[in-house]
């Protein structure tokens, strides 16, 4: 059991098929004070929605994002982009992309499309980025011609980079004013810099398409934390903005157990690693409790974990029952995880696909309203999730 703990604590919630340390999906000690709401662990549910295969033959994809014209773009974490035609066609790799720190869970991460992407064909690319201390987040922009990045300028960098090959964070959102929200992960073995204002592990920065910090962001007046949105966080891979209210909520990889689900709000702090309800791979405490005055509670917990990466709401009417839903990979057990929501609080959850034994690495809404998800392994895949027909 020490070995397998410790191949795990190497691993994280990398792209090998191997379980991370957010993979764990072992119960761990109750917490003593209960503040939030924590799942019921519910069962795989079948003959709901069935998962067909769009393509195959992709290394480790990460992301996936529609184009307006109904292409997509998917990510390979060892460093290529690809371009996913409507009728499943895999273009060659996209030439341009940066180059990538692809090891442990680093390489080529999230991809998001500029607001005004009809007027500037800009994209923009999150990824592990090697520099002197180590590695770290980096954002880019580009514009896309179809098969070439051109005009490539990196927008913004995680410092200190540092050793390790895990957490990332590395999600991508736009909100409705253009400003870009990028999740930065602890780095894994540099979890307390994530209370640390001066240091970039452990934040959601928001930052203008050209890197800058607005000038309503929340430390504005304080060194180096310019560019943070909120703090105490560990390694946020799932993100998404809510279709109604506009509101960032984000999903966050726990240690074993207390992944969480979180709106992050201006200028507040969600208390990694001071508060979490989980505890860390050995079975031993992790900070002060459950709770502290001051800092943040999730609205909703795993336990055993979900090991989440990537999220989507879903807007479409396509299968019944479903809009209006927080839709989110898992990538152990392996599922499609989908929370009903009323008052901003999680009123019911449901798995799906947990009978395929996939690791889940994203989710996204296409054109036609099916669901687009992603697996994440040496031969991944794009599949379509459609209703199953009566």
């Amino acid at each position: 059991m020490r070995r397998i703990l410790g191949l795990l604590a190497l691993v994280g919630c990398s792209s090998s098929p191997a379980a991370a340390p957010s993979d764990d999906g072992a119960p761990s000690t109750p917490p003593s004070q209960v503040l939030a709401d924590r799942s019921p662990t519910p069962p795989n549910t079948r003959g709901v929605v069935t998962a067909e295969t769009v393509t195959g033959g992709l290394v480790n994809p990460w992301a996936i994002e529609f184009l307006p014209d109904g292409r997509a773009l998917v990510t390979e974490r060892p460093g290529r982009l690809r371009v996913l035609s409507p009728s499943g066609q895999l273009s060659a790799p996209v030439t341009g992309v940066p180059t990538v720190f692809a090891q442990g869970q680093g390489g080529l991460l999230d991809v998001a499309i500029d607001p005004q992407f009809a007027q500037n064909q800009r994209i923009y690319l999150s990824y592990a980025e090697s520099g002197s201390g180590g590695a770290g987040t980096a954002v880019a922009r580009a514009r896309f011609t179809g098969t070439a990045l051109e005009d490539v300028q990196v927008i913004y960098r995680q410092e200190p980079k540092l050793n390790g090959g895990g957490h990332y964070g590395a999600r991508l959102v736009f909100d409705r004013t253009g400003l870009l929200y990028v999740t930065l992960g602890d780095r894994m073995n540099w979890r307390d810099r994530a209370q640390d204002l001066s240091m970039g592990q452990g934040k959601i920065v928001r930052i203008t398409t050209s890197g800058a910090a607005p000038a309503d962001n929340p430390f504005t007046s304080v060194a180096n934390a310019q560019a943070i949105w909120s703090y105490g966080h560990r390694n946020v891979q799932s993100a998404a903005l809510h279709p109604e209210t506009g509101q960032l909520w984000t999903v966050e990889h726990g240690a074993r157990g207390g992944d969480e689900l979180n709106r992050p709000e201006r200028g507040k702090n969600y208390g990694w690693p001071i508060i979490t309800y989980g505890v860390d791979y050995s079975g031993a405490r992790i900070g002060e409790g459950t709770s502290k005055a001051g800092l943040e509670q999730p609205v909703y917990y795993w336990d055993p974990v979900i090991a989440p990466s990537g999220m989507a709401f879903y807007t479409a009417n396509a299968i019944p029952g479903w809009r209006g839903s927080i839709l989110v990979g898992s990538l152990s057990p392996g599922a499609l995880v989908r929370l009903e929501l009323a008052n901003g609080r999680v009123t019911r959850e449901v798995r799906y696909l947990g009978e395929l034994g996939e690791r889940i690495r994203d989710v996204a809404v296409g054109p036609d309203g099916f669901v687009y998800v992603v697996t994440d392994s040496g031969n991944g895949r794009v599949l379509r999730v459609k209703p199953v027909m009566g």
